[in-house]
């Protein structure tokens, strides 16, 4: 008679029936499914030698306080093997009000840098080499802005733009969906983000134009099956616009990035990042009719699960990160952000996000994870698990898709609404001891004492907000005011705005300033509650 089972029923995030164990498929055909690497369908990875030519880009979000603090940060982890900088932008600066607005009070430098002027930027950048460094930037509503000040830097420097490097993550529709750091409605937001597809064709060739981001729908509930298909569905509306636009869509393919993230289950994250390389590939070339290779493949960063640390027993939270990495490496990443072990505490301490930062150095270095390309393929469970997200995420763009896109999805709550219910089911599972988390309600113990955390100086705000007083006391008030009236008029019209924002970048505008001009055009967004469909 068999041993009883711990579980009465296993499966995975998305509700995926686990068997105890896989056999072959007969109508798996894997030169249809899967390819060789750096082959259509990109199934098994988008270069091919994958990590046994170079290994990942080892960036290690961060940001916090002030601009010079966060650029001592930035030195710091670059002289400890950082490859890129990922920069953390705090909340007034994410929404659009420099940190001397009322709705700044208590939250400037918290959770990301405060960057309101020029100068901010200026001393941000201070001593990056902008021609050496790529520079990944998690801003959304206010992502020409940011985008603007680093122009208005290089172009100081004398840096030439051809030789500028990063990401700007510029995905909006994803606040809707899941985080909510928007500022104006869907339509005029989604012409921004195209705005700068266009700007950095034109002038920025080796800047990577939007960073459409699973991560953060992931983070607020979804399973692994809607993270997939609610990001793909996003790339497609930025495609389709794109498209609409008259942009070559070619050209778009190659500058699209994507943003996942990278969660507890192992072989499930595995399967979801070969899925996703294959879906995107087929969207492209069957959808779009992208012709060109580069065009077809999905390149995606990953960043491990802020969602599954706990502030109990922070230490496990190292184990968490190394596995979570480890299923990014195995699943084909291009770019890696490995969480600080108190960051359910706080803000990361230098040696938290030292120990992050080795972390991935370990899994490059040490563990042979990056020595074979695709280890898992045709691997009998993870070929059928690949192919089972892939079903279960292209009804999610199914649906979608029947709701006139992603637009009208949101607008209608669709994808908010099942996130929500995801996010119900979860907790419910944990509280009911369905699902364990050690240190949480399982292997649970009295805490003793309390982890470092990184404070924020209380008065930063008030010497910031001194700052911003002598910037605009010290500018041509006139040709900033003549440059943000070309920004609104520009707005009332279907002009690319990222010309106009940069110049009056130039002319010292602030961050809020621009935020504003664009507000009395376009208006404010308010969230109302999602529903499931």
């Amino acid at each position: 008679m068999p041993e009883p089972e711990r579980k009465a029923r296993f499966e995975t995030s998305s509700g995926i029936p686990l068997d105890p164990v896989c056999g072959p498929d007969p109508s798996f055909d894997p030169a249809a499914r899967l390819g060789m690497p750096g082959e259509f369908p990109f199934t098994r990875g988008v270069h091919p030698t994958m990590y046994r030519g170079r290994l990942w880009t080892m960036r290690q979000y961060a940001g916090f306080a002030d601009a010079a603090e966060t650029n001592r940060r930035y030195h710091y982890l670059l002289s400890q093997g950082q490859t890129g900088l990922s920069v953390a932008f705090d909340l007034p600066t994410q929404m659009g009000y420099d940190s001397d607005h009322a709705m700044a009070e208590g939250e400037v430098g918290k959770v990301g840098v405060a960057i309101s002027s020029l100068d901010d930027m200026r001393t941000l950048l201070d001593g990056i080499p902008l021609d050496q460094v790529s520079i990944s930037m998690t801003i959304n509503a206010t992502a020409p802005i940011l985008l603007a000040l680093v122009v208005a830097i290089a172009k100081e420097r004398g840096t030439p733009l051809a030789k500028l490097s990063g990401t700007v993550q510029n995905d909006i529709l994803k606040e809707y969906i899941a985080r909510g750091t928007y500022i104006y409605p869907p339509a005029p937001s989604l012409r921004l983000s195209i705005d700068i597809f266009e700007h950095c064709l034109a002038h920025l060739p080796k800047w990577n134009f939007i960073s459409v981001s699973g991560y953060h729908i992931r983070e607020a509930g979804a399973t692994a099956a809607q993270e997939l298909g609610f990001t793909l569905a996003d790339g497609v509306a930025y495609v389709a616009e794109a498209v609409r636009r008259g942009l070559d869509v070619n050209a778009v393919g190659q500058r699209i990035s994507f943003f996942f993230n990278a969660h507890n289950q192992i072989l499930e994250e595995v399967a979801k990042y070969r899925a996703a390389r294959r879906m995107w590939a087929r969207i492209m070339r069957e959808r779009f009719r992208a012709t060109d290779p580069r065009a077809q493949m999905l390149r995606f960063h990953t960043q491990t699960a802020g969602s599954t640390l706990t502030a109990q027993q922070p230490d496990n939270n190292v184990v968490r990160v190394a596995l979570q990495a480890l299923s990014a490496v195995l699943g084909g990443t291009q770019s890696l952000h490995t969480n600080s072990r108190d960051e359910a505490l706080g803000l990361p301490t230098q040696a938290a996000s030292k120990l992050a930062l080795r972390t991935q150095q370990i899994v490059g270095y040490e563990s042979g994870a990056a020595d074979v390309v695709d280890p898992f393929g045709g691997a009998y469970f993870v070929e059928r698990l690949t192919d089972e997200l892939e079903r279960r995420a292209q009804a999610y763009i199914d649906r979608i898709d029947a709701l006139g896109g992603a637009v009208a999805a949101i607008e209608a709550k669709y994808p908010q609404g099942e996130i929500e219910k995801s996010a119900y089911e979860s907790q419910k599972r944990l509280d009911e001891g369905r699902d364990q988390v050690v240190g949480v309600n399982v292997h649970a113990e009295e805490e003793a004492g309390h982890a470092e955390v990184t404070r924020i100086d209380p008065t930063l705000r008030e010497r910031r907000t001194a700052g911003l007083v002598e910037w605009r006391r010290t500018r041509d008030a006139a040709r900033c005011q003549a440059a943000l009236a070309r920004l609104t008029e520009t707005a009332r019209g279907a002009g690319n705005l990222l010309p106009p924002i940069v110049e009056a970048i130039e002319a010292r505008a602030t961050l809020g300033e621009v935020s504003d001009a664009l507000r009395a055009v376009f208006g404010e967004h308010r969230r109302t509650l999602g529903r499931t469909t």
